[in-house]
């Protein structure tokens, strides 16, 4: 079933060197394979993977297609910010209070949206611990 499968994201590249660097040098990851030129595969040491493909349809997503579960949102974004990474803010969110640019969601934590080198939206985001 469905249920007991693994799921993984599949983010486009219109540029796939270009993402690749900007994989490496923004988010210091590296890819474990890279398949004829056409697809990186990367693999976190949380157990989850993801692959970057070549595609002329890059960028064109109005939404989030990856999001990252970090432990420490303002010390990532920190981090980001100081080689060179913008956020979004996305002021027309009912009942989100934002800190700069993060955004703090009532009840679930705060979460923070950036575009990649190719213009796809990522987010970080850190759960609400329970008090």
């Amino acid at each position: 079933m469905l249920s007991e499968s693994k799921v993984e994201a599949n983010i486009p590249a219109s540029d796939l060197k270009r993402a690749r660097e900007f994989y490496s040098d923004k988010f210091g990851l590296t890819p474990t394979a890279d398949i004829m030129g056409m697809n990186l595969r990367y693999q976190t040491s949380g157990g989850t993977a993801f692959n970057i493909y070549e595609t002329q349809y890059a960028g064109q997503a109005g939404h989030t297609i990856a999001q990252w579960h970090v432990t420490d949102l303002e010390s990532e974004v920190a981090d980001l910010k100081a080689k060179g990474v913008q956020f979004e803010v996305y002021a027309d969110m009912p009942g989100v209070e934002w800190r700069e640019e993060i955004a703090v969601l009532p009840g679930l934590g705060k979460a923070a949206w950036l575009k990649d080198s190719e213009g796809n939206i990522l987010c970080l985001d850190e759960e609400e611990t329970p008090s």
